[in-house]
């Protein structure tokens, strides 16, 4: 940062809302005074073409009314202004308005006023030309040689130069490879055009090819200007500078020397006549705008260049002389003479902030206010020190997660799902099966006690759940602010989520920049997944939950799916779920006892989890605390390490189609060399059926990419079902053993470390990793397995026999009385208790 700022002479703002850019501003004596007075002339993007002629009264004044000569609105847009000798017969100097379609020279006079309003100024318009073509910016200069007046040169939006010789069109020509339009400029020593192409290269074009290059029949304005005939341009040299240019300048102080500046987005070059690089500067902040102009050092260039950071930075060619500080943003910089006073630096931002000012040294300090010095108790600060050593020991000694601070005064987060479903289902024309799907709709209310910016709320519900939308923003809101948003859910897909539990999140920022996350789950219903369905008497899975009270009627628990049930089957229902899957609850006459039955393996989780659920909340509302359930039945491992096998099948399936897709796609691009080497043989040679080993290739490919895309759907509804079969073990797991939430929450992060399967990292390596680290820490027999080095590095398994040597392992450990836990104070040895039945029965280690 620099230390000084530029002094202000004169400043104003131009209009409302108004926009500019570097071509808006120029400075020159445009009224023909003779007296080498400069006056400002700005253009805008809404039209408004104004003149300034400031004269402060003291050195910082703002703009008085009689500062501005003229003020008209031209209704198109000015894409920039040059004053020049554009008009034939005279010498005078004009200004040249470029707008998007059209071209206009104007002549600026002032008339003496002799009352108190002043001088009287008016433009008068010369002449004008209509493009056919949407005009970018353009150049002027004694094009050819040309003595006592100026051409204009336009490029337009699609690389056509169009030369205007005064009154009449002279021609256009595309320059070749031409993709979008950069900064142009004109040297009068090597007569030619200089231009930076889409190609990151600086090129110059010689006038003369240019002119030499128009057909010889003459043609139509408009035609000519539609068309740009003319034979094939060349260009003279080139230079690769490997960036955009900003813009390009022509110094020329004398007719031996003359220097091309270019302006990077990084750096910026000065150039010789031949493209030859003179010197180049890497600049450290993204350059805006800049200005070459004379030195008092010869041979050297001085060159003034603004960046994004509200600075102005004097150059000598290479050598930073000078910074200083601008109150806003320049995009245009230009230097001249005003009032006497020579020298003035204009800049102008793309809002309209115009400011002369000069350099000098007015500095900008910043003195630190005194700090109150006292002396240093140092028998308080070694107590203080070690209550906050035996704070942190604490700390480091227990779970190992920090306590969560929620600043629920901030903001307050609630959502609430609807009871009932959507009048009109937000389904686009979605069938599952023969059903049709329906929606729920949720209500996410924010309150919030201060002001907060930038609040991000998003939803995240378990595929193949789908939201109608699940980004909400809000850029602030005021203190004692409640905002309220909806949106529906329904299912997309023939099998069922892992999970009814949506999540939904807040990330915002405090007054004070700190930024927060707040989070609020809500539960979907079972019935926007499930309908009633008939009971079924047979089925190959089933699992018996046990309670310690007695059994609760199943229409109290599921009133929402009672109407296909009979009166004599008051303890038996059926669940038919959108896939087709059908699971059947029954609930014992006599012991205790709720059976949950499917003929898949992962169906029974939603239900056995809201069958627990809805215990709790009914022996809740009658006032009895003392209700657990418990598994006492063989735990179901060989199920659930078929659906392991069958999602390890896909994904080495997987890997093998994309192998076979990389060799087709090696294959088919070596066909392609050498057919293409076949073709540009000069001596025709026979294709030896290349054409068709090319076009069966092609065909394999197409294959493999199908099958590869229809492996990944398979896969994806493969996690999705070993997900909900693992959260089936884990509350199996947590009923038989009695675990706590702690424990139930250790085998959660366990067994499910991923929320999505990839083939880098895949669950089986994860799941084994962490299984192995538990049997090595909390679960382990004795020191030399503790002692044992875990892989730190996950890859795919040859096979899933390890995995499930460990998973089986781990339920081993469980029944002789592990305990689950992450302190490492309590990776001892522990004491293991062989209860009486173990439902491991017939799973071996």
């Amino acid at each position: 940062m620099s230390l000084f700022k530029a002094r202000d002479w004169w400043s104003t703002v131009l209009g409302e809302k108004e926009e500019f850019d570097q071509g808006c501003l120029c400075l020159a004596d445009v009224d023909n005074t003779g007296t080498g007075q400069d006056k400002i002339i700005v253009g805008s993007f809404m039209g408004y073409l104004r003149i300034y002629n400031p004269h402060p009264v003291k050195t910082g004044d703002g703009a008085q009314a009689e500062d501005l000569l003229l003020e008209v609105h031209l209704r198109d847009p000015i894409l920039q202004v040059e004053v020049g000798k554009f008009v034939s017969g005279t010498e005078m100097l004009h200004l040249a308005v470029l707008h998007p379609r059209k071209l206009c020279v104007y002549s600026v006079s002032g008339t003496l006023g002799f009352v108190e309003h002043g001088d009287q100024y008016q433009i008068k318009l010369m002449y004008e030309h209509n493009l056919q073509r949407t005009a970018c910016n353009m150049t002027y200069g004694s094009f050819g040689g040309v003595k006592g007046r100026d051409l204009i040169c336009i490029q337009s939006m699609d690389g056509m130069l169009m030369v205007f010789e005064q009154k009449s069109y002279a021609f256009g020509r595309f320059l070749p490879g031409s993709l979008l339009p950069g900064p142009l400029a004109y040297s009068s020593r090597t007569d030619s055009f200089i231009t930076v192409s889409s190609c990151r290269q600086v090129e110059s074009y010689k006038y003369q090819v240019l002119a030499l290059a128009t057909d010889a029949d003459k043609k139509q304005e408009t035609e000519q200007q539609k068309l740009g005939s003319g034979k094939r341009l060349v260009v003279d040299w080139t230079l690769n500078i490997g960036e955009q240019a900003i813009d390009i300048c022509i110094v020329s102080f004398n007719q031996l020397v003359s220097s091309v500046f270019v302006l990077g987005e990084r750096n910026f070059f000065c150039l010789k006549d031949n493209g030859q690089i003179r010197f180049m500067k890497k600049l450290d902040c993204s350059p805006s705008c800049f200005l070459p102009y004379c030195s008092v050092s010869e041979g050297t260039v001085n060159t003034l260049i603004g960046n994004h950071n509200n600075m102005l930075h004097v150059y000598q060619d290479v050598t930073l002389k000078w910074a200083t500080q601008l109150p806003h943003i320049p995009v245009a910089v230009r230097v001249g003479c005003l009032q006497d006073l020579k020298g003035v630096i204009v800049t102008l931002s793309d809002n309209g902030h115009l400011q002369c000012s000069y350099l000098g040294t007015d500095p900008s300090l910043f003195q630190a206010p005194t700090v109150e010095s006292r002396k240093l108790n140092y028998d308080e600060l070694d107590i203080e020190l070690k209550e906050l050593q035996k704070i942190i020991k604490d700390v480091n000694k227990s779970q190992g997660v920090w306590p969560i601070t929620e600043r629920e005064d901030d903001l307050k987060v609630s959502a609430m799902v609807s009871p009932n479903f959507d009048s009109v289902s937000q389904v686009p024309d979605i069938e599952v099966g023969a059903d049709l799907v329906p929606s729920v709709t949720v209500k996410v209310t924010l309150q919030n006690r201060v002001a907060l910016q930038k609040i991000r709320l998003s939803i995240y519900v378990q595929p193949p759940l789908v939201l109608t939308c699940d980004q909400f923003t809000f850029e602030f809101m005021a203190p004692e602010m409640t905002r309220t948003v909806s949106f529906s859910v329904y299912l997309k897909g023939s099998y069922t989520p892992p999970e009814l539990e949506g999540n939904a999140v807040v990330s915002y920022s405090r007054p004070t920049g700190i930024p927060r996350v707040i989070q609020c789950k809500f539960r979907l219903p079972l019935k926007l997944i499930c309908l009633p369905g008939q009971p079924s008497k047979t089925a190959s899975h089933k699992l018996t939950i046990d309670t310690n009270k007695s059994p609760v009627s199943l229409l109290s628990l599921f009133p929402g799916f009672a109407s296909q049930l009979e009166d004599h089957q008051v303890n038996v229902m059926g669940f038919r779920f959108l896939g087709g899957s059908r699971v059947t609850l029954l609930a014992s006459k006599t012991s205790q006892r709720y059976r949950i039955q499917s003929e898949q393996f992962e169906d029974l989780w939603l239900i056995t989890n809201e069958l627990i659920i809805r215990l709790q909340e009914y022996f809740e509302k009658q006032g009895i605390k003392d209700f657990a359930c418990s598994f006492s039945g063989s735990m179901p491992l060989q199920e659930y390490f078929e659906l392991i096998d069958h999602h390890f099948e896909l994904r080495i399936n997987g890997e093998k189609l994309e192998e076979l897709l990389s060799q087709r796609a090696v294959q088919f691009r070596a066909i392609q060399r050498r057919l293409l080497a076949r073709f540009k043989d000069k001596t025709p040679a026979p294709l030896q059926h290349l054409d068709t080993l090319l076009d069966e290739t092609y065909k394999q490919i197409i294959a493999l990419a199908d099958a590869v895309e229809e492996n990944q759907g398979n896969l994806f509804q493969s996690f999705t079902r070993l997900k909900s079969a693992t959260h089936l073990v884990i509350l199996l797991i947590g009923l038989w053993q009695k675990l706590s939430a702690d424990q139930i929450a250790i085998l959660e992060a366990t067994f499910l470390p991923l929320q999505q399967d990839t083939q880098e990292l895949g669950w089986e390596e994860t799941v084994d990793a962490a299984i192995s680290h538990l049997l090595k820490t909390c679960l382990s027999k004795s020191s030399k397995e503790q002692a044992l080095n875990l892989s730190s590095q996950l890859s795919i398994p040859k096979d899933t026999n390890r995995l499930k040597k460990h998973i089986t392992l781990l339920c081993d450990r469980l029944a002789k009385g592990g305990r689950l836990c992450l302190s490492t104070d309590t990776a001892t040895p522990q004491t293991m208790v062989m209860p009486e039945a173990s439902p491991l029965q017939g799973v071996s280690e």
